[in-house]
Order: C-alpha cells, then structure tokens, then sequence
C-alpha cells in the first residue's frame, strides 16, 4: 500500500513480500505496482485483505510454504477462469476477483512439468548448474576467446532432467527455451516477467528435443497405466491436466492415435527415429510404431492451451 496512510501493525516489509506471492499465484498484486508501495504507486485494490494478508504472515514466523499454501486453498484463487458474460464487462481485468486467474505458466514450470509426467525428472536437491539439451551454435559466436563458456558442453545422464532451476544460464547467450517464454535477462531486477504468445512457442514445445522426449516418457506411462486405449487417453488427461477426458475429446484423440499407428505401422524406421529422440532409452520390450503414436498423442496433449496455462 502506498505510504499515503501506512498501518503501523504491517510493516512495509510484510506488506511487499506478500504482495509479491500474491502476484506470482494471481497475476497481478493486490498493489498493481508492486515495484512501487509509495506515494507514486497504485492503491491496493482491497487494503484490507493486504493488511490481514502481511500481519498473517509475520504472526506465523514468515513462513512462505504456509502463506503460499493459504493463497492456493482459499476460494479466491479455486475459482474457474471461465466467468458469465457480464463478469467480463464489469470486471474485464479482473480487479475485483470475480474469476480465477488465467495466465501462461512460465518458461521453468512448463519445462518442469513435462519431465515431471513424463517420469523423467530428477529431483535432486543442490549442486552445480547443470546444462540440458540445446541448439547447437549459441553460445560460439557471443564468447569470448579466453571465457570458460566458449563451448556449450551438454551434460549426460541426470544432469539432462534435473529442475530448470539448475540450468547454468548465459547472460549474453539464454537457452532459447527460457528466452521464448520470457524468462527475464540475469542483467537487471525483474519485478515482474512479460508474458507473450508467439509461433516460436508453439514449434518448440512441439519439436523441442527435452519436450518431445518427455512426450515419449509420458507415452510409455500410458501404456503402462492402462490395458485399454480409454483409459490410457484418460490417465493421461489426469497426468496433466488433472480432470477426466470427456466423451468428445477420448473419441478424436483416439481418431488421432489410430492414424498415427497405421502411418508408423506402414514406416518402421519412422517409428524408431521417433522414439530416439534423447539419450534416455525406450522400453525394448514396447512396439515402436505403439509407443511412436502414443508418443505424439501425449505430445499433443502436451501443447494444449490447457496444459500451459493456469486456468
């Protein structure tokens, strides 16, 4: 809140801190200008709830985990994006709350999720960044003769499927994941990210190699979890986008996968290049042309709008 009448209780700290998570779980801050709580910044729009909101917080010892776990819990944040008409007109930015929010997921969390339902993921906590797979040629041409990073030396093993918060990053030459879904430059303070919708996001979740290989992941999941073609289309409906797939949506997505293993069936090798993709191996005891259609079908499913956005 602006320093137009600050409460002695909230100190500006917990008041800022707060309102930082807030922004981060809702898109916007209850203080718009969240960079800005003085007499130049916005007016919070429900100075109540910021205040009960900051003194919460000190009252339970700062715990970020607790206060996060409030937000997510509460039925503000549990409401569905979609909204009547008329909530759209009296409130088209949202101000009031009268919807859930609705936004892109950022550039790690979209990474982390598909290693995360592909069974991928290494969760190790701690250690060296670590490089994953990468374009050839984007580091050379911006480095220096002498610098330690001249070379993009890819990692093996783990270090290919550890969290995106221990991917070494390159000032002056980002992984291109991270730069087409707006991870900010490490140049400069970031308050609060950019979020764009580009045809480059599109084409790299689909043909990403890290992606494409979390697709194939996913597919042998499918596979596993399931006898029937229903109820592998549904679990991995529930893998990712946590509900149930409808009667419309099982029959298309099986339309799909039908295509796709009579077009793998009738190409072997095709089948084979397309489950290579990356150093972790496929199941030598899974068809390929199966695993390839099912691959693409959790590939697709992958790059819904739903699946990359907090709805």
């Amino acid at each position: 809140m602006p320093a137009r009448g600050p409460n002695p209780v909230t100190p500006p700290p917990a008041r800022v801190a707060v309102n930082r998570f807030w922004q981060q779980l809702f898109g916007a801050g209850l203080v718009k200008s969240s960079h800005d709580f003085g007499t130049q910044g916005t007016l919070p729009t429900h100075p109540e709830l910021l205040d009960w909101l900051a003194i919460w917080f000190q009252e339970h010892d700062w715990d970020v985990k607790k206060l996060v776990r409030l937000m997510v819990v509460s039925e503000t944040f549990r409401q569905q994006s979609d909204a009547p008409a008329q909530d759209w007109v009296s409130d088209l930015d949202n101000k009031w709350l009268s919807r859930g929010p609705r936004f892109r997921l950022g550039a790690e969390q979209i990474r982390d999720q598909a290693l995360f339902v592909s069974g991928l993921i290494k969760l190790k906590m701690g250690g060296k960044g670590v490089n994953p797979y990468q374009p050839p040629n984007i580091w050379e041409p911006l480095a220096f003769g002498g610098s330690n990073t001249r070379y993009y030396k890819q990692g093996k093993g783990e270090d290919l499927y550890r969290r995106t918060i221990y991917t070494f990053l390159k000032r002056t030459a980002p992984h291109p994941l991270m730069e087409n879904f707006d991870m900010p430059a490490r140049e400069e303070s970031c308050i609060q990210r950019d979020r764009t919708n580009t045809p480059l996001q599109a084409l790299q979740l689909m043909n990403d190699v890290q992606h494409f290989e979390a697709a194939r992941g996913l597919a042998v999941r499918m596979i596993e979890a399931a006898p029937r073609l229903e109820g592998r289309v549904d679990f991995c409906y529930r893998s990712v986008l946590a509900r149930h797939a409808e009667p419309e949506e099982q029959s298309m997505v099986l339309q799909f996968f039908r295509l796709q293993l009579a077009r793998y069936q009738a190409a072997p090798a095709d089948a084979k290049r397309a489950i290579t993709f990356g150093e972790s191996p496929p199941p030598p005891d899974i068809d390929a042309a199966e695993l390839a259609a099912w691959t693409l079908v959790a590939n697709l499913i992958l790059n819904l709008d739903e699946a990359i956005v907090r709805n």
